[in-house]
């Protein structure tokens, strides 16, 4: 499952890019894109998940260390500028044994993903902290059609993020085959693939593209507040003719919208 969506997001986020160099490389870059496709382009937005796990031997140090530890996760999550960066938290706490929180971030500039990420690393927490798994991808119009709603398409290059409490992400890799069937055939696969994810309009797929930017091809990330409705979704979608052309599809992670100050209190004694 990869490129069809459930629902569609509303409006842009509102997010600015940093440097004034890679901004007027983005300009041509989108200048160039319209120019090929004949379609108005959009800028396209940098997506990162990034997991992390606290190792158990935080929990031994005294409790007052703890909390100054932690608190410093927490003012540096909270100064974030949601203007630069967009940075939702969320717990997988109970949910999976290798990861405990993982962090949405979507940027139209990179640096500031960096920046985010590098901030953790100087923190006193980081020597207690491992980061298991982390996936980047870009948001970009589908190359397949969504015919039953067409205008959807739109809005896959502007993520609109965090509507819902629960999240479901994962990397996705596609056979070689895949790419070398026609893109009439491939279209007429993913139609059947469209169809069964609009009969779950309490979902909605975010499909953002890795190639050659990290090891997967795409990361596909679910939005809902009813995680039944989801698993049905995947079970169904496991009987279409697309899933004949899926390499992997996992790990799979569960994650829940929680405030950054709520998820320290579940993975430590503060």
């Amino acid at each position: 499952m990869t490129e069809a969506t459930t629902s569609a997001a509303s409006v842009g986020a509102n997010i600015g890019g940093g440097r004034p160099g890679a901004t007027a490389s983005g300009h041509t870059a989108v200048k160039e894109q319209a120019a090929a496709t004949g379609r108005p382009a959009a800028r396209r937005q940098f997506v990162s998940f990034s997991f992390y796990k606290l190792l158990p031997d935080f929990r031994r140090l005294p409790q007052t260390q703890q909390s100054s530890m932690l608190a410093e996760l927490v003012a540096l999550v909270q100064k974030q500028d949601q203007q630069k960066m967009l940075l939702i938290p969320y717990s997988c706490v109970g949910t999976r044994p290798d990861v405990d929180i993982m962090f949405w971030k979507i940027s139209y500039d990179l640096d500031a993903v960096q920046e985010f990420t590098a901030a953790i690393h100087r923190l006193p927490l980081a020597g207690y902290l491992v980061q298991p798994f982390c996936y980047l991808a870009q948001s970009k119009r589908s190359t397949y059609v969504d015919k039953i709603d067409p205008a959807h398409d739109d809005t896959r290059t502007s993520i609109v993020p965090g509507k819902y409490k629960y999240i479901f992400v994962y990397p996705f890799v596609k056979t070689r085959e895949w790419y070398l069937l026609s893109k009439q055939t491939r279209q007429g696969i993913m139609d059947e693939h469209i169809m069964v994810g609009n009969r779950y309009p309490s979902v909605k797929l975010n499909t953002t593209y890795s190639f050659g930017l990290d090891d997967q091809e795409f990361v596909v990330a679910f939005e809902t507040d009813k995680p039944g409705d989801f698993l049905d979704l995947v079970q169904e979608l496991r009987e279409t003719e697309g899933s004949r052309f899926t390499v992997r599809d996992t790990p799979i992670f569960t994650c829940v919208q929680t405030p950054i100050e709520h998820i320290v209190r579940q993975i430590a004694a503060v």
